[in-house]
């Protein structure tokens, strides 16, 4: 059964006032047991959050009343278990960071695609299709013949951009995320340096997985989330994958059969990279971690 409810939300749009708003989004959502990470900033907001029915429902009358959150790209999906641990309102310079001071997606941004005009682009063969993501999230999921930048976080895209496309050679690019905020600004951002047919995938992978049926679907895999589920899957059902305490890549059912894995320490990848020190106090968390568990409790801990 699906007790909570996780909303992912984001909107470029002018918020000079978003210093003021933060202290109302934080009071409702405490108010309400809402957890999750929300970001504001002039350029707009960002977050997932999850909470009862009840309570996103409250959230979504507080956008209702201020008309500048109409028309918030945000989805839905369901966990059976709260998938965050606590709740984080946060001030920051942009709502997803790019670190190019003159992209501003609130000005121009690229041609937006639904799901079935995605899946027709990805059939020409001059289309270049990126996706914006990380390597981590690439691990477990993409479309197919999608190019992986190889970058650990968004501020590295522009420089793998100026490394391996050309505006002359590349005239077709289709960008993609998890739920659409980072291809739109890596949109604005191909625009800026003269990349005249650039297409995002409107909602991200997220809408993607809620509208296309498997058997029509381009997308291999699951797509990683930021929360306690890990990864999900067609129709939003939570996915299979896990996240190695040890070095935070997600590891799929076929890791946790490897020698090399041992359950809230160490995966594949990383069981010869870690230090004893971090070692002993994986063994001691997990420890930790099985006896509260036992008791018939959660165990929260700082990594």
């Amino acid at each position: 059964m699906s007790n909570f409810t996780v909303a992912a939300l984001y909107k470029f749009v002018s918020l000079p006032d978003y210093k003021e708003i933060q202290p109302r989004l934080l009071d409702l959502c405490r108010n309400q047991g809402i957890k999750g990470t929300l970001l504001l900033a002039q350029e707009g907001i960002n977050g997932t959050i999850a909470g009862t029915r009840e309570a996103i429902d409250s959230l979504n009358v507080f956008f209702q009343s201020d008309s500048r959150f109409h028309n918030l790209e945000y989805k839905e999906s369901h966990a059976s278990k709260m998938p965050f641990y606590r709740l984080k309102v946060r001030l920051k310079k942009e709502i997803v960071t790019l670190g190019v001071p003159e992209v501003d997606p609130n000005t121009k941004v690229g041609t937006y695609l639904n799901p079935q005009q995605w899946n027709e682009l990805l059939q020409d063969p001059e289309v270049v299709l990126l996706d914006t993501r990380n390597d981590y999230e690439y691990e477990i999921g993409t479309f197919k013949g999608a190019l992986n930048p190889n970058t650990a976080t968004f501020r590295e895209f522009p420089d793998y951009v100026t490394q391996n496309l050309d505006p002359i050679k590349n005239k077709k690019i289709a960008m993609f995320c998890t739920g659409g905020i980072r291809c739109e600004k890596a949109s604005s951002y191909m625009l800026l340096k003269g990349y005249e047919e650039v297409y995002h995938l409107k909602g991200g992978i997220l809408k993607y997985l809620e509208e296309m049926q498997p058997e029509n679907s381009l997308w291999e895999g699951e797509c990683f989330v930021f929360d306690n589920r890990t990864s999900i899957a067609h129709g939003l059902e939570e996915g299979v994958s896990e996240m190695c305490y040890g070095c935070r890549w997600p590891i799929s059912p076929e890791d946790k059969q490897s020698e090399l894995y041992k359950e809230g320490i160490h995966c594949p990848k990383c069981h010869d990279k870690l230090t004893e020190k971090f070692r002993r106090s994986a063994e001691e968390r997990h420890r930790q971690v099985v006896l509260a568990k036992s008791r018939g409790k959660n165990h929260i801990g700082s990594r």
